[in-house]
């Protein structure tokens, strides 16, 4: 560390394309995956290690990837609180998501850009200087099956596989924040929102946010990739006839969408969760299948159990804070149905989907009490008494069944 470089054996790695999906029908339909020394995975451990002890822990504070007590249950729940509160304030009131996708985020990293970035947020001169040293003239081929590329060497990007690549992107993307009160942007590692929470149909903070988003991508030798972002209005009202106003970025309109999966979760135009409970459903009742193989294998319930708990429980209760609660009666008589049948396949007595729920709107708000840094800590503010905590105003059912309204709730009823 101290000679601010790394031996070029340390910096090889060898490229391997993973498909996205089953069928992957061109180059764009592959993850390239680097395969790089163990010895240098553990070294960047603990460089990583020492990296996030030494950040500010106010900095970028709607960036919930790669940091202590954030998840996706977090950035979702981000995502929709704004959202229900702002539709809870009035009738004519609506909210834009684009949700954005860039083409090889972590590939098109500028190492030198990255270390003023990293300078700025206080880091010591010689780590930067490492850090550059680091992604800079890495020799890399690319191997499908027995065959090998011959070697290039780069000096652009955090290769995707590097222990250190997903923290300095999040570094390198800290700067991208929202410019304008009525408009959110959220991040999940590369997984970028853009909010617009609109009133009296005007867009043009939505819009102007958008553009400075384009500018800043332009600035930072990130490409945005149009034909993967798209974007999803929100508007309960019924009675309105609205014209929105379309999104383009670089001429090309964006496709506007009625639902959209963010971090494996459906998030429908109505906020309804009819479409990620089915979804969950089917998914779990094809885990029940190998639990019943593994029951005529005549494994013990213990065995059997835990298969269903790390297999088709995790499925069912992934995210669950943020969409149970709104979720209707009949989709959660058809979730607890594969939970009945766990039941008589394993012969064990098994958690409800509710006490599951409940105890984990406990467990985070806890943590989120107990976080300053955390963005909805404001949030849980206590009562005179020191006991109980202030309930959040809600005026229609949706936002009073999300998760930080129920969250308070829980705790409440938990003192």
């Amino acid at each position: 560390m101290c000679l601010q470089s790394v031996q070029k054996c340390f910096k090889r790695s060898t490229i391997v394309p993973i498909p996205k999906k089953p069928r992957p029908s061109g180059l764009s339909d592959y993850r390239p995956v680097a395969l790089t020394s163990v010895v240098m995975k553990c070294f960047e451990k603990l460089v990583r290690d020492f990296i996030t002890s030494s950040l500010p822990a106010s900095m970028d504070p709607l960036q919930f990837a790669y940091r202590h007590n954030r998840s996706t249950d977090d950035a979702i729940a981000h995502l929709l609180h704004p959202t229900l509160t702002h539709l809870d304030k009035g009738r004519g009131n609506y909210v834009k998501m684009l949700f954005v996708d860039y083409s090889s985020a972590f590939n098109t990293i500028i190492p030198s850009l990255l270390t003023t970035k990293l300078e700025d947020l206080g880091l010591h001169t010689s780590l930067c200087d490492w850090i550059s040293n680091f992604l800079t003239d890495r020799p890399q081929s690319v191997r499908v099956g027995n065959c090998a590329s011959s070697t290039l060497t780069l000096s652009t990007g955090a290769p995707l596989g590097c222990v250190l690549s997903p923290l300095l992107y999040s570094l390198y993307t800290y700067d991208c924040t929202a410019t304008s009160s009525s408009t959110i942007i959220v991040k999940f590692a590369d997984d970028t929102v853009v909010m617009g929470l609109i009133s009296d149909n005007d867009e043009r903070a939505y819009l102007e946010e958008i553009k400075h988003l384009e500018n800043w991508c332009q600035e930072n030798n990130l490409l945005l990739n149009i034909s993967k972002t798209k974007e999803l209005i929100v508007d309960c009202s019924k009675k309105q006839e609205r014209h929105y106003q379309p999104v383009r970025i670089s001429g090309t309109a964006m496709e506007r969408v009625d639902n959209f999966r963010y971090l494996g979760v459906h998030i429908l135009q109505h906020l309804s969760w009819s479409c990620h409970s089915n979804s969950l459903a089917k998914k779990a009742h094809q885990r029940l299948y190998h639990l019943r193989c593994l029951r005529d294998f005549r494994l013990p319930s213990k065995v059997l159990r835990n298969f269903y708990t790390y297999n088709i429980e995790s499925i069912l209760t992934g995210n669950i804070t943020v969409w149970f609660g709104n979720s209707t009666k009949q989709d959660r008589q058809a979730l607890q149905r594969v939970v009945r049948s766990a039941e008589c396949i394993t012969h064990t007595e098994l958690p409800d989907l509710q006490t599951i729920y409940y105890k984990r709107c406990q467990t985070k708000a806890r943590r989120i009490v107990k976080d300053p840094t955390h963005p909805k800590n404001r949030l849980f503010s206590l009562l005179r008494s020191g006991r109980r905590f202030c309930s959040l105003k809600t005026n229609t059912e949706r936002l009073k069944r999300s998760f930080f309204p129920q969250a308070i709730r829980a705790l409440n009823q938990g003192n």
